[in-house]
């Protein structure tokens, strides 16, 4: 047997931890030396310990452990809790570190101080009306991978074969919620007759004079776009169209993983071109 001061080396569980679990109930020593109240644990008991760690790092509550402790658990169930988990801790680094990302393209507006950089071109350009096949969501930036991963597992094989072009990504303002924007996330289709699947929509976008600006997506211009497109459609007095969705388009690039060339595409009110 090993004395609590042992156990807890053992274990890698506080001292304080484990007298806290015996107060509560939830997790007993072995024995306790009646003269000297020592507290003494089994080697077998850090199998015990280590579910009641496994269930706190699932999220479940002191209370909700001791229930299930009484239940008849697997190994398997536990396991398939843990790959669970452990996706959703995947997830969740995915969108630190796109926040991370956003933070760092806060950064540069403000090292910029207003500076144009005029390797970033600008070009006016008229774009074709184009059908759609989009999965519709409400939801923030670090949304729009996963809103593309919801979108590839709706697709059957006849709707992936009728896909051209790059994944688009459609954005509105959303008028519920204030945090977060209207996206449709999809490709443009070679059909207008489709028989799509259930929760994707087909979508018609007439043609559209748009402000566009190109770049790829590990260069620093990626983290001032946005300004730069701003600007530029400012200094030339026009206006941005508010009853079309803003577009971005992702080509990626062969042979370099991880990188595409990104444009961006603002609808313009032609008729309200500067005079």
């Amino acid at each position: 047997m090993f004395k609590i001061s042992e156990f807890s080396r053992l274990s890698r569980i506080p001292l304080q931890t484990l007298r806290f679990y015996d107060q509560i109930g939830i997790f007993k020593p072995a024995k306790i030396d009646e003269s000297t109240g020592y507290r003494y644990y089994y080697a077998e008991q850090l199998l015990e310990i280590n579910r009641i760690v496994i269930f706190k790092e699932l999220g479940f509550t002191l209370q909700q452990i001791t229930q299930l402790l009484h239940e008849d658990i697997s190994a398997e169930q536990i396991r398939g809790m843990l790959r669970l988990k452990e996706s959703e801790i995947t997830r969740q680094l995915e969108i630190e570190q796109s926040r991370l990302a956003r933070i760092k393209e806060r950064m540069q507006l403000v090292e910029r101080k207003g500076k144009l950089d005029k390797r970033q071109e600008v070009v006016m350009k008229r774009v074709a009306a184009m059908h759609m096949v989009t999965y519709a969501s409400n939801g923030t930036v670090e949304d729009i991978p996963r809103l593309f991963d919801i979108f590839d597992s709706l697709m059957d094989s006849r709707t992936r074969c009728s896909l051209s072009g790059p994944q688009t990504v459609l954005w509105n303002e959303s008028g519920s919620a204030e945090h977060e924007f209207e996206f449709e996330v999809g490709y443009a289709v070679k059909s207008d007759t489709l028989k799509l699947p259930e929760h994707l929509h087909l979508r018609i976008l007439p043609p559209e004079t748009m402000a566009t600006l190109l770049f790829r997506s590990d260069s620093a211009y990626s983290e001032t776009a946005c300004l730069d497109l701003a600007e530029w459609i400012e200094q030339q007095g026009y206006h941005v169209r508010s009853d079309q969705p803003g577009r971005e388009t992702y080509v990626p690039l062969s042979g370099e993983p991880g990188v595409c060339i990104i444009e961006i595409q603002i609808p313009i009110e032609v008729e309200e071109v500067r005079k």
